[in-house]
């Protein structure tokens, strides 16, 4: 079916509920846009629920320029309420009407559980409440016949990220980002004074936000609701901080969760664990309470891309459903979009607070979902395990190569950590292979990586030469300091270097040892992952700039900027940059362009600037042609837009590479680097024959990805046929499908491919065994 047509004769209106959340207005933004495309008609509905019951000015139809200007801005703009009047049926009977009267049939709903089961609650009794205002005469019962049903999608808005069935909710990156700026701040001054310093984040039933920022700050100790500390934990928790400052650490953070409770179900507050600080041990300690600052501030980049797909995915499920479909909810999985039944979602969010009252607090874990589960085991192994006194006589090599990116540090952190918690020695690297062939090796120890998660760049040092001319020395020094296992970090080089590594064992036996390559880099080029470490922090960057030239061109009016990103050949963070700051066009490699298309692409900036939308955002990849450089683009618009638009052009070069790593970046790159070391350990114990360690099999050289849903190793020989060496990209790219959102989003004329169309899924796969 023709997707501009799919809306014909349809209305569909949008509503955000409950608390607010950072990214709502981008999944309004995209609502509206691609409920337009579709033919369909939109409406906004004002105040939440509230605006459903009180109907009149509440309820207005939505613009496509009415949405301009609003992917950058916190909070929702069509407001939110709590409702009391929606609860009563009375309430709920007005709001049908309403919905009648203007023919709308089709509701969204972003917000919480509580928003998207009252939404559940109206769509099940509709057929009641029409045969109700039917018989008062306040609707006809032709208008009853029209809107016989009603269709609901939902779309979960909270920073909590207490929903179960997503891996993210709408807000929960965001929030991060605002606790992560937060800790920052305060650790440098919790340093210069040897203080405790404990932080309480919001999370009333949920431990995301305290969990994530304690695996991200590497915080001492948190206190979650899902899971509390063991009885006895006053005594352990302070053993912990005199351990930690006997190590030589000058300061201890502590993150609770706003809904922390102990074995008893008694909350812990702050307080409590300031005055026992304070008391048994004397630290110097304070305590700070984010508060509604966790809400607050411009949407980060991965909310705006989640907040987009999911409008997009919302329409789709929208105008696809029939009578007999239950209510869904869009949620994400890995990076997939995917339609899930809402009230399966909000009956597993429900068995996690009843496992958690009856005391269970390993099945609540286990319901919150995979991700949780991952983020609860990497913390307990950092942070709960004291390195044994029996070494394992095993030495792990750690290096870093080609360009710097933010989150490195982290994935080297855990790695030490971890392989130092297995027992054995962790040897640091430094410069890459170059060092590695002129000895710069030494040992590495648990204290020394203290403080390296929210470190930008790379501490080890890092240069992008190939080992291939310096296989000779690489073998000795291996030999020489001993080294039994490898992990590589970083981009393109570092899977080229790990395969030139692999191929050399032929020679060199000396190379036979297990190695494991982790992508860092902020082109997310490397084959075998779909993410890589450092690619979310470059994208932020890009965004916000964006956000600020945007800004400066909505006032001048009749602005077009041209602005050029970093990535090689890769369009990762042009095409995702595009999406998140609202950008025109992105123009890349892997997509081919003519004359033509710029000839398109100026006419559309001509059309856009006859309406209030003045102003223009171009993103073009550094590579995506050879002989349409920035320049050229740059040219060609200033000359056609002549007497309509003036240009200017921006080239963000190297601050793509710098910065401190956002939360994404760095719980990505402890859970990879915590995982690789594990992975090599079993590795290890397989290759152990007759005293020595000997690897030569594919498999015992990988690369550590994140495929859809997963972490996976997979051996760097097979990536062979995956991989355009020439430039420097994986043949196949997942965030190629992305594209046509962002061209719909800008108002192209194009056909949105709905083959790929998530089905129905169920959430009970994910925890087997809760099936009820």
């Amino acid at each position: 079916m023709d997707p501009t047509k799919m809306g014909l004769g349809r209305s569909i209106a949008v509503l955000t509920s409950g608390g607010d959340a950072q990214g709502m207005n981008a999944a309004v933004r995209a609502t509206v846009r691609v409920g337009l495309y579709t033919g369909a008609k939109v409406y906004f509905v004002h105040e939440g629920y509230q605006g459903l019951v009180d109907g009149g000015e509440n309820i207005r139809p939505a613009t496509w320029e009415s949405v301009s200007m609003m992917l950058q801005l916190g909070g929702t703009v069509i407001g939110s309420a709590r409702c009391m009047d929606f609860r009563s049926r009375e309430g709920r009977m007005k709001a049908a009407c309403n919905l009648v009267k203007l023919g709308i049939t089709n509701l969204c709903v972003i917000g919480g559980d509580g928003s998207l089961t009252g939404a559940n609650q109206f769509r099940t009794e509709w057929s009641g409440l029409l045969a109700d205002l039917v018989r008062a005469d306040k609707i006809t019962d032709q208008e009853a016949k029209k809107s016989s049903h009603l269709n609901i999608v939902g779309m979960v808005g909270s920073i909590d990220n207490d929903f179960c069935g997503t891996d993210m909710t709408i807000g929960t990156d965001s929030a991060l980002h605002r606790i992560i700026e937060v800790v920052d701040a305060i650790t440098t001054t919790a340093q210069s004074h040897q203080r405790t310093f404990i932080l309480e984040v919001m999370g009333r039933h949920c431990g995301y936000l305290a969990l994530v920022t304690a695996l991200a700050c590497g915080a001492d100790w948190v206190f979650i609701p899902e899971m509390p500390p063991d009885e006895n934990w006053e005594n352990h928790l302070c053993r912990r901080l005199t351990d930690q400052r006997a190590r030589g650490s000058r300061l201890n953070v502590i993150i609770v969760a706003e809904g922390a409770i102990s074995r008893d179900g008694k909350p812990i507050t702050s307080d409590q664990i300031k005055k026992l600080v304070t008391d048994r041990l004397g630290f110097d300690t304070r305590t700070t309470t984010l508060g509604h600052v966790q809400r607050g501030g411009t949407p980060s980049a991965f909310d705006r891309i989640l907040g987009s797909r999911m409008g997009v995915e919302a329409v789709m499920a929208l105008l696809e459903a029939t009578p007999d479909t239950p209510a869904c909810v869009v949620s994400l999985s890995g990076n997939q979009a995917i339609r899930l039944p809402l009230m399966e979602c909000v009956q597993v969010t429900k068995d996690v607070t009843a496992a958690m009252s009856q005391g269970k607090f390993e099945d609540a874990i286990k319901l919150r979902g995979k991700s949780f589960e991952n983020n609860w085991n990497t913390y307990k192994l950092l942070a709960h395990i004291n390195p044994p006194d029996v070494k394992s006589n095993i030495n792990v090599a750690i290096m870093n190569i080609g360009a710097p990116c933010a989150g490195m540090n982290s994935a080297v952190r855990a790695a030490v950590r971890i392989g130092i918690i297995q027992g054995h020695s962790m040897l640091a690297v430094h410069d890459g292979f170059d060092g590695l062939a002129h000895g710069q090796i030494e040992p590495i120890t648990w204290n020394s990586v203290s403080g390296w998660t929210g470190k930008g760049g790379s501490v080890l040092g890092t240069k992008r030469t190939l080992p291939g001319k310096l296989l000779e020395e690489i073998s000795q020094n291996i030999a020489k300091f001993n080294i039994h296992a490898l992990v590589i970090i970083g981009g393109f080089e570092a899977y080229v270097g790990g395969l030139e590594l692999v191929q050399a064992r032929e020679k060199y036996e000396e190379m036979c040892i297990p190695m494991v390559v982790i992508p860092a880099t902020v082109s997310n080029n490397v084959p075998g992952s779909d993410f890589s470490i450092g690619a979310d922090t470059a994208l932020n960057t890009i965004t916000s700039t964006c956000d600020r030239i945007k800004q400066s061109a909505a006032g001048t009016k009749r602005r077009v900027f041209i602005v050029e990103t970093m990535g090689g050949y890769c369009g990762y963070l042009a095409t995702m940059a595009g999406l998140a700051a609202g950008a025109d066009a992105a123009y890349i490699y892997e997509e081919k362009f003519s004359i033509r298309d710029l000839e398109t692409n100026v006419e559309h900036l001509v059309e856009k600037m006859k309406t209030t939308v003045k102003r223009g955002l171009i993103l073009r990849n550094e590579n995506c042609n050879s002989n349409y450089t920035t320049d050229f683009i740059f040219n060609l618009y200033s000359e056609e837009g002549k007497g309509i638009f003036d240009c200017r052009k921006n080239v963000l070069g190297h601050m793509q590479q710098g910065g401190t790593p956002t939360p994404f970046d760095r719980n990505f790159g402890t859970k990879m680097g915590a995982k690789s070391v594990l992975w090599l350990t079993d590795k290890l114990k397989e290759c152990y024959r007759h005293g020595r360690i000997f690897a030569n099999t594919p498999d015992s050289a990988c690369v550590l990805g994140m495929k859809k849903r997963a972490l996976t190793f997979q051996p760097l020989a097979e990536l062979r046929a995956d991989t355009d060496f020439e430039r420097r990209i994986p043949r196949t790219q997942w965030w190629l499908k992305i594209r046509p959102i962002m061209k719909i989003l800008a108002k192209y004329d194009i056909k949105l491919d709905t083959s790929e169309h998530a089905d129905m899924e169920h959430v009970f796969n994910k925890t087997g065994s809760f099936k009820k």
